[in-house]
């Protein structure tokens, strides 16, 4: 059955223009290391250097690599006392450069001998070398990776800050697998996300589960279509205000946003592909405008073949990394197969009439 559209449909980026009228970025947190990945940092002050002080990169004897010039198996240098013995990641006793292996220091006799040279630095880690000093961890408007948090836990950080938008998903009966798909997408995100259900795809049941007391951006999966059963647009305008409903947008044109109170919220499509197409092109800007994300990772490379894409409709389209170029997988119409399957994401604006083959174009990374 083919699907009816609302009456008219607001461009997307007159919709998107709408939707942040009026909203602010979030207020930064203090959160533990074990709950910010993927959340865009908001900041912090420059560290020390790490290692604070020489540290030994390697077991073994801690020596003077001046006081060793010359020794070797068959020319032994006799030592007035044993060295100092350290283990990796103890400090560098005082006035030592080098770490020699076990085997490199002869202490079955009464006297200890030295069976090799060493050099300054060998099997120690200097100060600074992992991390100079008056750096920063991580850039305020990036999100947070796994390779800072690395940083973060060796300087012996215990929280950061950062901003994490509460998010609340409500599903209405049927959706379950588009609302599944978003709210992975939305912890991915670095969102702090709530679900909830309603009892049923009518106006009243969906309107009793719009709570925005605690959430700065919701998000209804279902229902916002214009079939009798499509209810959540009705909701939203008897809970508070329908900005747009219809997108000009493809696939997700059903879409609608409003308001309540200060809170945007978006009616997502309850089909995945749908509801996918209007998470990437109309909720992620609003995500990202709440966390003070300073972009999104984009990739330049010349398509492997021509994009065909209807005036008056920005369209998503779907793409594989493939010898250097990308591959459209899906324009418009996404499979499932092809959203698994996708390295990056392009939108059409509503304007073009798409991209010849071999045109290089900035598309935006699934998974950075």
């Amino acid at each position: 059955m083919t699907q009816r559209l609302p009456p008219s449909l607001t461009p997307l980026d007159l919709a998107l223009a709408a939707l942040l009228r009026g909203v602010e970025p979030v207020t930064p947190v203090d959160l533990p290391l074990t709950e910010v990945l993927g959340c865009v940092a908001a900041g912090m002050l420059p560290l020390g250097a790490y290692p604070p002080y020489d540290i030994a990169a390697s077991d073994g004897w801690a020596l003077r690599a001046s006081d060793l010039v010359g020794a070797s198996s068959y020319s032994p240098l006799r030592l007035a006392a044993p060295p100092v013995w350290v283990d990796a990641g103890d400090a560098m006793p005082e006035g030592c450069d080098c770490v020699l292996d076990a085997d490199a220091v002869d202490m079955a006799g009464p006297i200890t001998e030295v069976l090799t040279e060493g050099f300054p630095g060998r099997g120690v880690r200097r100060t600074g070398s992992d991390m100079a000093a008056d750096i920063s961890i991580v850039s305020a408007g990036l999100p947070v990776r796994a390779t800072g948090l690395l940083l973060a836990r060796a300087a012996e950080l215990k929280t950061l800050s950062v901003r994490r938008p509460r998010l609340r998903i409500v599903n209405t009966p049927g959706g379950t697998v588009a609302a599944q798909l978003i709210e992975d997408q939305a912890r991915a995100a670095g969102a702090q996300v709530t679900a909830a259900e309603a009892s049923a795809r009518d106006a009243a049941s969906i309107a009793n589960v719009l709570d925005t007391s605690a959430c700065d951006l919701l998000l209804t999966i279902g229902g916002s279509g214009v079939g009798r059963k499509d209810a959540a647009v009705a909701a939203l305008a008897d809970r508070g205000e329908v900005l747009a409903h219809g997108i000009a947008m493809q696939p997700g044109r059903t879409a609608a946003i409003g308001k309540l109170g200060s809170v945007p919220v978006i009616a997502l499509p309850g089909a995945p592909d749908q509801a996918f197409a209007a998470w990437l092109a109309v909720a992620c800007p609003v995500l990202d405008h709440r966390s003070a994300r300073a972009s999104r990772k984009s990739v330049a490379m010349p398509l492997a073949r021509k994009i065909a894409s209807n005036v008056g409709m920005a369209e998503i389209a779907l793409l594989a990394e493939e010898q250097g170029a990308w591959l459209p997988l899906a324009v418009g119409e996404l499979s499932l197969q092809a959203i698994a399957r996708a390295d990056a994401w392009l939108l059409v604006p509503g304007d073009s009439e798409g991209f010849a083959a071999g045109a290089p174009v900035d598309a935006y990374l699934m998974r950075e």
